[in-house]
């Protein structure tokens, strides 16, 4: 089987390493990849939003399966497009991948359905959102409503914060059009969870729970950035509230969707807050999360494709998906400076000894040399029996990989030592 990727980050990078474990896939395709995806699978230099140029490829190469991973091709129609010229996909359609598109959406689709979320407010008018600002509690979250590289997001604690994330948002275009609208939404409280889940529209199967790190200092401080770390699985997921989640939000979710006309297959991703009132949906997305993908991946034991095909087929229900007993850490390494300005073009010295546990996602090739090229430049996972194992293995492998100015969080996983059902 010929398989194409679209993407270009650690996130591919992971669904890149794992579907090479299929014995019928004779060759990957990553467009564009990346320097260091590049050792796995056939890069070629198309971007993921270059719709027309994707189909071509896809056509003109046979392909016979495509996995669509980032928001920003699904979101335009990549699947619908692929999927006209009888190339079958992993991923959403586009009319159900405005479940990540539009936060705008999201929020009055869970109002409509009662799936638990917090209180907001909706403006598409500058003058009216400083208004509310002036008697908005305090603290309050301000989101962009479209897409914003897993930024959009700020978190303000005094209201001379609340007006200036407004106006950087809507009048300085921070994150373009996706500013255009805000909502503003009431601040929860408690251990944030991620949960990937495959869904074919009828049947949902949750992946191994997660816990990410957003911001870009130890002890959760400084800038948001699209994620410095992750762990799985996140011992404040318990099996009671994951039955809690299934019925009140999974589930809802997904026939929420359909009587909306919006059949969603692929990877839905739930951001959750556990709050003393139960969990509540922070975000959704339409696509595997990155770098969550870093640590769920390596613990599923069932095969990826198979199970991304029972996706695509509506077999869901039929397939075994199963998952290891075992704890994952990813760790971050970053170029200095991000998630603001950083320097590019600095070797990365990898030791073979580590190169499988490193998912590559901003790096390029110059002269057959692999260097740096973005701001998250790699994640480097570690999978062990217990939590604190895979910490310091993860940590350990991170210390033998060299390029100048790199920078990563030295407290990941620390929150989740903390739970009193870690092991």
């Amino acid at each position: 089987m010929k398989i194409l990727v679209v993407g270009g980050g650690g996130r591919e990078h992971a669904i890149i390493r794992k579907i090479k474990e299929n014995k019928s896939v004779t060759q990957i395709f990553a467009l564009p990849g990346n320097g260091g995806i590049a050792a796995d699978a056939t890069c070629v230099n198309i971007g993921a939003k270059d719709i027309e140029a994707i189909v071509s490829f896809a056509v003109e190469n046979q392909i016979d399966y495509a996995i669509v991973a980032p928001d920003d091709p699904l979101v335009l129609g990549c699947v619908d497009a692929l999927e006209a010229k009888g190339i079958p996909c992993f991923g959403p359609k586009a009319n159900a991948a405005i479940i990540e598109g539009s936060k705008v959406f999201s929020k009055e689709l869970m109002k409509k359905y009662g799936i638990p979320t917090a209180a907001c407010e909706v403006f598409d008018n500058v003058d009216e959102a400083l208004k509310y600002m002036e008697t908005a509690p305090i603290p309050t979250v301000i989101k962009a409503d479209g897409l914003a590289l897993g930024k959009g997001v700020i978190i303000a604690f005094t209201r001379e914060e609340a007006v200036n994330a407004v106006k950087s948002m809507m009048c300085d275009k921070a994150f373009g059009k996706s500013g255009d609208r805000i909502v503003v939404e009431e601040f929860l409280e408690g251990p944030e969870v991620s949960v990937l889940s495959f869904t074919d529209g009828k049947t949902v199967v949750p992946m191994i729970s997660s816990m990410d790190h957003k911001r870009i200092g130890d002890g959760d401080t400084g800038l948001n950035t699209g994620g410095m770390g992750t762990i799985a699985p996140n011992p404040y997921y318990t099996s009671a509230v994951a039955a809690e989640c299934m019925e009140k939000i999974f589930l809802p979710t997904i026939n929420a969707m359909n009587a909306e006309g919006r059949p969603f297959k692929g990877c839905l991703y739930f951001g959750l807050m556990l709050t003393k009132d139960g969990p509540k949906v922070i975000e959704y997305n339409c696509r595997f999360g990155d770098p969550e993908t870093q640590v769920v991946l390596p613990l599923l034991e069932s095969d990826l494709l198979t199970v991304m095909q029972a996706v695509t087929n509506e077999t869901l229900a039929e397939t075994e998906v199963k998952f290891s007993n075992d704890y994952a850490c990813c760790v971050i390494m970053a170029s200095k400076g991000y998630p603001e300005s950083y320097g590019k073009g600095y070797p990365i010295s990898i030791p073979q000894s580590v190169a499988n546990n490193v998912y590559v996602a901003g790096a390029a090739l110059n002269n057959g040399e692999v260097v740096t090229s973005g701001g998250r430049v790699l994640g480097v996972t570690a999978v062990s029996d217990t939590l604190q194992n895979a910490i310091n293995a993860s940590y350990a492998m991170v210390d033998q990989i060299k390029f100048e100015n790199s920078y990563c969080r030295r407290d990941i996983g620390a929150r989740a030592l903390k739970a009193p059902e870690v092991k």
